[in-house]
């Protein structure tokens, strides 16, 4: 249920009347201050709950009932979109953030170049896998801890945020200065990670599953804003359908849905939804297109040589090129990069 105050209404009025309906009704209420008006959230069993009542008080312009099972993640809770804070950066709004690196960190002579490139083309964000989550248990999984280190130490030279995926709550404490902390289409429903992850103060970057819905999404997403963690990046990286010629199904048609029914932001991993190198260029602009907040684009310095998804990876100079194309793009959709 959301409750729209009538202009005007000034923080200490909110306070009081957020008082009144949570002795009144017997749930918690999230005041939201937008742009143009405040909207007061009511999270918990609002079935009891006396609308005629509510809508009597004199701050009140109207009561509506939420039909979806998402409130803290809904756009009615949060008519504005979020824009995050990253470090120095902003995500969402018109800041569109692209997010460049390996899929894995294999040495430190491998991240760092990478880094330096990715970083001189324009990249304000270094993406890199320590822990790999692989369907084979035979092939490389990531060089862990280790491999974090040296992500920090790209950090360090380039002054860029890192972006990684942390596959199990044993490692958490491991990521204390990752900057956004991933969570892959395999743990999209991990819901006692996801919980975990309500309590911690990080930017978290959550992956559609590999044939979710966006409802089920939305609502892994709810799951770690219930526990107090609103800095929540939600990516479309593509489902598995029937077609084969691609590694997965990029669903552009994903972007404008999760922004008409919610407020985060959304970033596309054109990557992973195509697996061939040669499609990333193609669906990144697609995106753009499509209104994605940002992008998720796997480089690689040799990917011929690559431990781990080299045939998806734009080498340096592939990457460059598109950096190019994607500026001109970006300013011409109103972006800020």
């Amino acid at each position: 249920m959301i409750i729209i105050l009538k202009p005007g209404a000034n923080k200490a009025q909110v306070g009081e009347i957020s008082q009144w309906i949570e002795e009144h009704a017997n749930v918690s209420v999230n005041p939201i201050y937008g742009s143009m008006t405040t909207i007061l959230g009511l999270v918990g069993d609002t079935s009891s709950v006396d609308m005629g009542l509510i809508q009597s008080n004199e701050l009140v312009e109207a009561v509506k009932r939420v039909s979806e099972p998402y409130k803290k993640a809904n756009r009615k809770f949060h008519p504005d979109d979020t824009v995050l804070q990253i470090g120095d950066l902003k995500l969402g709004g018109n800041h569109f953030q692209i997010i460049a690196g390996p899929c894995s960190v294999e040495s430190e002579e491998q991240i760092l170049e990478v880094a330096r490139n990715v970083h001189n083309s324009g990249a304000k964000m270094l993406r890199g896998g320590a822990f790999k989550p692989r369907t084979s248990p035979y092939s490389f999984q990531g060089m862990r801890a280790e491999g974090l280190e040296l992500l920090l130490k790209a950090k360090k030279e380039t002054g860029m945020p890192i972006v990684s995926e942390l596959m199990s709550l044993a490692h958490l404490d491991l990521f204390e200065d990752v900057d956004v902390i991933q969570i892959g289409a395999r743990n999209m429903q991990n819901f006692e990670l996801l919980k975990e992850l309500g309590r911690c103060n990080k930017t978290i970057l959550l992956k559609r599953g590999l044939a979710n819905t966006i409802e089920e999404l939305l609502m892994s997403a709810e799951y770690i804003m219930s526990g107090g963690n609103e800095n929540i990046v939600l990516c479309e990286r593509g489902i598995r359908t029937y077609e084969t010629y691609t590694r997965n199904t990029l669903d552009l048609s994903a972007i404008p849905l999760i922004k008409k029914y919610s407020h985060l932001p959304v970033v596309v991993d054109p990557s992973h939804a195509t697996g061939q190198a040669w499609m990333v260029p193609t669906m990144a602009k697609a995106a753009i297109a499509a209104g994605a907040d940002g992008l998720l684009i796997e480089v690689h310095n040799n990917p011929c040589q690559a431990k781990c998804d080299g045939a998806q990876s734009l080498d340096c100079k592939e990457f460059d090129d598109l950096m190019t194309d994607l500026k001109k793009r970006l300013a011409f959709e109103g972006k800020v990069l």
